[in-house]
């Protein structure tokens, strides 16, 4: 009898700390995510103003669990604003942008924009395919630039939550019909912006031609200041990119068809200087007013791979920026001179770094073909990854 009465009391013991772990493990799982949601790991919307037409557009709100901010669109598919933690902890705007739809009309900078369908420049706006010549809208002297005058900046996309492992995001959907801008073929574009739990904003494009083929060029446009969006220039920020060339271009930005070295120029950062160290040489003759250059990047695999790093040695804010597509274009806003229109930003108060194929691709037979043929998806993949150091 005391033999069973000792084995009952040791089950009933055995039960009792079983149950209590369970329910230690319920309460802590609870906790987190509470924890979780006392941090703001969620996504909210509100109405962000009405287009020139008259067509309502949205503002999504993305945060992750350790406080970075995402502010994103559905006016042009836009990233809005992006706040990240410095060394000290301290999160700031790094991203040019505005406050409604209404000023995004307005302005005339391609704010943190979904650009296309073809980013950058077609030459003379114009193109052959298939044995068919296509004449695409101007809007940069005779060429065309970033999708034309009405280009996937100025068009309202469908917006809708989504999910994925340690990440939340809003995808994006628009159908552009056949002969928009000029292009032939029903294009169906997706770009979806994601905030991981690592502070990445990860950036995923797919898009697929239902009845034509067609050229297909897509990017993000933001501008970045890693000090905050606003304070001073960029041209103390020390930038690397993954590229030994560069794209010859002619005095309207156009490429030639010829890679240049950059190593010992004005153009190098194969190692990591400030972005002002040089700049003032390349505002000599016919060259722009600072970097406004397509890099033709080490890795062309289309794999994603390390394209660029750039550090603000005051905040500590490093940005690495990840791709699968086969270039990169340093842009140093040097349109930018003020003007209330475009939010008062200054010359060089950012710098821009658009992951995409090669400008004027149609025209050029020795580049990475930009053509996307019906049954083909278009995909392609950026992560702009915030680390402090």
């Amino acid at each position: 009898m005391i033999s069973v009465s000792i084995d009952e009391r040791f089950r009933r013991v055995v039960l009792a700390l079983c149950v209590g772990v369970i329910f230690a493990g319920t309460m802590a799982a609870n906790a987190a995510q509470a924890d979780d949601n006392k941090k703001g790991k969620s996504v909210t919307h509100q109405s962000f103003g009405k287009t020139p037409d008259g067509i309502e557009t949205t503002l999504y709100t993305v945060a992750n669990s350790h406080g970075a901010t995402m502010k994103v669109t559905s006016y042009g598919a836009r990233l809005v604003s992006l706040e990240v933690p410095d060394r000290a902890g301290k999160f700031a705007n790094v991203t040019l942008g505005l406050g409604s739809a209404e000023k995004y009309a307005e302005h005339a900078a391609y704010f943190g924009c979904t650009t296309g369908r073809f980013a950058n420049r077609i030459a003379k706006g114009q193109f052959s395919l298939d044995g068919k010549d296509y004449k695409l809208a101007t809007n940069n002297g005779p060429n065309h630039l970033h999708g034309g005058i009405k280009g996937f900046d100025r068009q309202v996309w469908k917006g809708e939550e989504v999910a994925a492992k340690d990440a939340l995001g809003v995808k994006f959907t628009f159908r552009s019909p056949d002969g928009d801008q000029g292009y032939p073929g029903t294009l169906d574009t997706t770009v979806t912006y994601f905030l991981t739990e690592s502070n990445e904003l990860k950036i995923e494009y797919v898009a697929t031609a239902s009845d034509k083929a067609t050229v297909l060029n897509l990017t993000n446009h933001a501008y970045w200041n890693l000090a905050g969006a606003g304070n001073g220039d960029v041209l103390g920020q020390k930038l690397f990119i993954a590229a030994d060339n560069c794209l010859a271009v002619d005095d309207g930005l156009i490429p030639t068809g010829k890679l240049t070295p950059v190593k010992g120029t004005a153009l190098d950062f194969t190692e990591a200087h400030q972005i002002g160290a040089r700049i003032d040489e390349t505002k000599k003759g016919a060259d722009p007013g600072g970097y406004d250059h397509c890099y033709v990047l080490r890795s062309q695999k289309g794999e994603l791979a390390l394209a660029a790093r750039v550090e603000d040695p005051q905040s500590g804010r490093v940005m690495e920026v990840y791709t699968t597509e086969p270039a990169i274009q340093l842009y140093t806003s040097n349109f930018l001179d003020g003007d209330a229109k475009n939010g008062g930003f200054k010359q060089h108060s950012a710098f821009c770094l658009e992951t995409q194929h090669y400008p004027d691709s149609p025209n050029h037979r020795e580049f990475p073909s930009t053509v996307l043929k019906p049954g083909q998806t278009y995909k392609q993949t950026t992560v702009y990854k915030f680390l402090t150091k």
